[in-house]
């Protein structure tokens, strides 16, 4: 079975190297970028299956990632977007502009891999 490809979009070097390692042991093909301007840049030649993206970023942020990827890519891919700022209004601009599930920091691991198992099978 092919490896279903995941795009770890997160500036947290040791948060990314955490989830980084879990979902690869979960039997994910992880490409990882830690700013927006490499988000964008491997967005522009692939397109991943699932999308993991922190909404604080330098250079572009999760939301503009949303928006990017569903207005000018006019990609459907699932986006779960990891926040520290738990405050709603990020979360319901978030799903406004099309994110699919929402992970509030600290972030488990687990949650994550069930999280985006949830999202695969919806596709």
């Amino acid at each position: 079975m092919d490896k279903k490809r995941l795009l770890l979009a997160e500036d947290d070097e040791l948060l990314a190297s955490l989830l980084n390692f879990r979902l690869k042991k979960g039997g994910y093909e992880v490409n990882h970028s830690s700013n927006g301007k490499e988000v964008k840049e491997f967005l522009s030649k692939n397109m991943p299956d699932i999308i993991v993206s922190d909404i604080m970023m330098p250079y572009f942020s999760g939301m503009e990632l949303i928006a990017y990827v569903r207005k000018e890519l006019k990609s459907q891919v699932p986006i779960i977007i990891i926040s520290s700022a738990g405050n709603e209004e990020n979360v319901l601009n978030a799903f406004e502009l099309g994110a699919n599930d929402f992970i509030s920091k600290p972030v488990s691991p687990s949650e994550l891999l069930v999280r985006v198992a949830r999202e695969l099978k919806k596709t």
